[in-house]
């Protein structure tokens, strides 16, 4: 057996949960972090890593064990948080009512002196969550692997399945986006 069918990677390529199990213990933090922002909300965040899991695992006899697992799996991540919010834009088309994480909702019961700067501190974080989540997909995804993650134009590039160059415009025209957004 070469050093390299003993990989974790490898390892879970052939079904072995236990691999698997260690490379979901090593990755969750990350892909965590990366959901919670995409989506902007970390019980639904909490959620969409379980999907990314658990499709990961359906999904696992066509990983190439050559390429980078958490790549891989940062991939499957994406099409789960780009499905999540397609539902989303639909369940409030169909809805039509305001959410509970607005910022009048979340000023409730809000009356204590200091209360005041903890709720301009969630506001600013609320806006910036909302814009976040507002962003189209394909300038979403580039921005937080880039600002968030500190991945390289190249990695985010093979994520997404487009070229370097792609990443770069579409993070400076997510850039663009927020600020205009947040100087509302």
């Amino acid at each position: 057996m070469a050093a390299d069918d003993d990989t974790d990677e490898a390892r879970a390529a052939r079904g072995d949960r236990q691999a698997f199990s260690r490379l979901m213990a090593a990755t969750s933090g990350d892909l965590h972090r990366f959901v919670r922002r995409y989506v902007g909300d970390a019980d639904e965040a909490h959620d969409l890593l379980q999907e990314a899991y658990v499709s990961a695992w359906l999904a696992i006899r066509r990983y190439d064990p050559t390429r980078p697992f958490a790549t891989w799996l940062r991939s499957i991540a994406v099409n789960k948080c780009r499905d999540w919010g397609r539902k989303r834009a639909v369940r409030r088309i169909v809805r039509g009512v305001m959410g509970l994480d607005t910022p009048e909702a979340m000023a409730v019961g809000e009356d204590a002196p200091e209360a005041e700067t903890r709720l301009d501190d969630r506001r600013r974080m609320a806006a910036m969550d909302r814009a976040l989540a507002d962003l189209p997909d394909h300038l979403k995804a580039p921005l937080l692997l880039a600002a968030l993650e500190g991945r390289s134009h190249a990695e985010i590039a093979e994520v997404l399945g487009v070229t370097p160059k792609t990443v770069e415009t579409r993070i400076a025209r997510a850039r663009q986006k927020l600020n205009l957004r947040l100087l509302r």
